[in-house]
């Protein structure tokens, strides 16, 4: 299951500006901005993050205050990338701070992660809830429906996670693998063609497609993805190779 979630790596695993952040909950109140000291060090711990030195960001963050949700949040996504169980309590120390929503979202991370699905789905419908224009939290819940055989919810929330943050290829990469799953050819290539995906991650999102065969059984036929590159040679010409 966790190789299902690789794509959009659960949006708090990738580092970069959205780490150690999250929206306001849902009683719009402001975080308290960090000191300039403080600043430089959680901009220090991400840099870290993106460079894979998770240890090293940890120990930069358990220098700082506690107090700071910021800090706490930080704490949680490092730890839970590293398969600890701190990461819990931490996210659930975020709740009624001005990062609800991100608690939310980590503690459905942490429940997909388990395969709780019912638990993740509470979670992140109410980090939906708390912060509806947070495109990493959309993508995660397309996941989530992706998994439990909703297509036509993943499809509503992959589309508003694009549209929300063009700039972040996760949702793309997801919804392609749900044209995958539906054996949708046609559209697949076009989807490929219009964002300038790569083969690389073509044969990525086919990968996803085939591990969405679920315990129950209840899931989508599935077939070779192959016949979407001939549809993108034959339907979109223009398309990258």
């Amino acid at each position: 299951m966790l190789s299902m979630l690789v794509l959009l790596q659960l949006a708090g695993c990738a580092g970069g500006p959205h780490l150690f952040d999250g929206q306001a909950g849902s009683s719009g109140k402001a975080c308290e901005p960090p000191s300039q000291e403080q600043t430089l060090a959680l901009n220090l711990a991400r840099d870290m993050v993106s460079e894979g030195r998770l240890y090293a960001a940890l120990a930069h963050l358990q220098g700082l205050s506690a107090s700071l949700p910021e800090v706490r949040l930080g704490q949680a996504q490092v730890l839970r990338r590293l398969g600890r169980s701190e990461a819990q309590g931490l996210y659930q120390s975020l709740l009624g701070t001005c990062l609800a929503a991100a608690g939310r979202h980590g503690l459905g991370q942490l429940a997909v992660a388990r395969g709780d699905l019912p638990e993740a789905e509470q979670q992140l419908r109410e980090a939906v809830r708390l912060a509806p224009v947070d495109a990493r939290v959309r993508n995660d819940m397309g996941v989530l429906y992706l998994r439990q055989g909703r297509v036509e919810e993943a499809n509503f929330e992959f589309l508003t996670a694009m549209e929300l943050d063009q700039a972040d290829t996760r949702p793309a990469l997801n919804l392609l693998a749900l044209l995958f799953y539906q054996q949708r050819w046609d559209q697949a290539a076009k989807l490929i063609t219009s964002l300038g995906l790569s083969a690389e991650q073509t044969r990525s999102a086919e990968a996803l497609a085939k591990e969405l065969k679920q315990p129950t059984g209840r899931t989508l036929p599935l077939a070779d993805a192959s016949p979407v590159m001939e549809a993108v040679r034959h339907t979109v010409p223009s398309a990258r190779r």
